[in-house]
């Protein structure tokens, strides 16, 4: 996990290429004026998806993780909760390749709350529960980049 704010980006000189190019993608679009949905920045190796939803319960959320992508979370409006818990600790579930998704089950870690700027990055041991209310729950908007893993993690 890696947890930031892309005003401060100068600061993060340790990101592999494929994580910095998705600041500079950030950097050169407005996220703002995407509507919701996925966008290929190249083929499947990189593509953004843009979300839009409400902040709830940590018990009306799941647990996820990833094995093919990487994700880079980057607020973009509203304030969230994300839990974290390395997988190795959390009871596993079947994993599902179509949509690289692992299922995980079990208690935080720690949490990290994202407002808009800030970012995190989750490699494939980072269990993680979005869309957690930090406080009173509201709209969320934000970008969340997929990153083929290229030992960007490692």
């Amino acid at each position: 996990m890696i947890f930031g704010n892309t005003n401060h980006l100068q600061d993060f000189g340790v990101l592999q290429n494929p994580i910095k190019e998705c600041f500079a993608y950030l950097q050169s679009h407005n996220m703002l004026l995407y509507e919701k949905g996925s966008y290929p920045i190249d083929g499947d190796r990189l593509f953004v998806n843009i979300m839009e939803y409400r902040t709830t319960v940590p018990e009306e959320r799941f647990w996820e993780a990833h094995k093919e992508y990487l994700d880079v979370h980057v607020a973009l409006q509203g304030r969230e909760q994300i839990d974290l818990c390395f997988i190795w600790k959390m009871q596993q579930g079947e994993y599902v390749e179509k949509d690289d998704f692992l299922p995980l089950e079990g208690e935080k870690n720690g949490s990290v709350i994202l407002e808009p700027g800030d970012f995190l990055v989750c490699c494939p041991y980072d269990g993680h529960r979005t869309a957690v209310a930090a406080g009173q729950p509201e709209d969320i908007r934000k970008a969340i980049f997929k990153v083929r893993i290229e030992k960007a993690c490692e």
